[in-house]
């Protein structure tokens, strides 16, 4: 599994730890946030169960394929990704290597692994870029990306799709919508809002606050990756490669979400209305019926049971 020591990855190793899987997990911890905070994510689930990890770069193929173990797995989790919209503005090369070579690399890992494993692997709801029709769904074009990051998992997708007809290696792409929770990431509004609000900075809030976002708890999400990853690939006119969104289904209004900060942090924010950012879009709404009848996937936390469990861990890590 890779990118353990990130946000969705450390839930994910837990989540297999719990259910007496052993668990392979690879991280380059690298400085785009807190590398603290990756650490502290792997030091809570280290003694959880069966866990070896190996600090490496899943983009350096020669020393990826010689770590002990990792070709004899099962399945392979695929989590490790350079993150982020908007810094993919700013350092656009670290894109190409975590998510285009990084990705290649983990394919030719499956490709010539001894038990042939299948593959489950992280793409976004960014691919759908400038679309407008809503809820997006896995038939629509996404044709049309509005960052490198969007670029980036869209080109994951094709390559998977040229390995499962080239070598019929079975994937599952989970395209993730806005995932929040408890252990999340700095980047993302709802921590750096948190933060803000809580310090009683100005928060930034854009398009004049006329976003939807379908927030996704990080339980559901887990559920889902782990649904995927236990369970044969689930063909489909022949193919064994799918790819699923994963999201609450629920897109909410960016200025109900700030009001759910405000009240779990007990602490009115300061507002910034700030034009569109380039790069970002103005909503997300996923259209789940496919993973919902290929795995039961049904997510349970909404936003306003979610958030209040973010700001209880956030304030226990922080000590604020």
């Amino acid at each position: 599994m890779t990118g353990v020591a990130g946000f969705i990855g450390a839930h994910v190793v837990r989540d297999l730890l719990a259910r007496g899987h052993r668990v392979i997990g690879v991280d380059n911890l690298n400085d785009y946030y807190d590398v603290g905070l990756k650490r502290a994510r792997l030091n809570h689930f280290t003694d959880a169960g069966d866990f070896q990890f190996h600090l490496c770069d899943i983009a350096d193929h020669d020393a990826l394929i010689k770590l002990p173990n990792v070709s004899g797995c099962d399945c392979i989790i695929h989590l490790a990704a350079q993150a982020g919209v908007r810094y993919s503005l700013e350092n656009p090369f670290a894109y190409a290597s975590s998510n285009l070579v990084g990705h290649l690399s983990i394919l030719e890992l499956a490709r010539r692994s001894d038990k042939n494993p299948h593959l489950v692997y992280a793409s976004s709801s960014s691919v759908y870029g400038a679309n407008t029709k809503t809820p997006f769904c896995e038939s629509d074009p996404v044709t049309d990306p509005v960052s490198l990051y969007a670029a980036t998992k869209r080109s994951d997708e094709l390559m998977s799709e040229a390995y499962h007809r080239l070598y019929d290696i079975p994937q599952v792409g989970l395209r993730f919508f806005t995932v929040y929770g408890p252990w999340g990431r700095p980047d993302m509004a709802y921590w750096s809002f948190a933060e803000r609000i809580i310090r009683g900075e100005k928060i930034r809030i854009f398009n004049n606050g006329d976003m939807m976002r379908d927030f996704t708890y990080i339980d559901d999400i887990v559920s889902g990756v782990v649904a995927t990853a236990l369970s044969p690939v689930k063909e489909r006119d022949g193919s064994r490669h799918r790819i699923y969104n994963i999201g609450n289904n629920k897109p909410e209004k960016l200025m109900d979400f700030v009001v759910a900060l405000e009240t779990a942090i007990g602490k009115e924010a300061v507002k910034e209305f700030a034009p569109m950012q380039p790069g970002d879009v103005v909503a997300t709404y996923a259209d789940i019926d496919a993973i919902k009848e290929d795995y039961g996937f049904q997510p349970t936390t909404p936003l306003a049971d979610g958030i209040p469990k973010f700001i209880d861990w956030y304030r226990q890590y922080l000590k604020c």
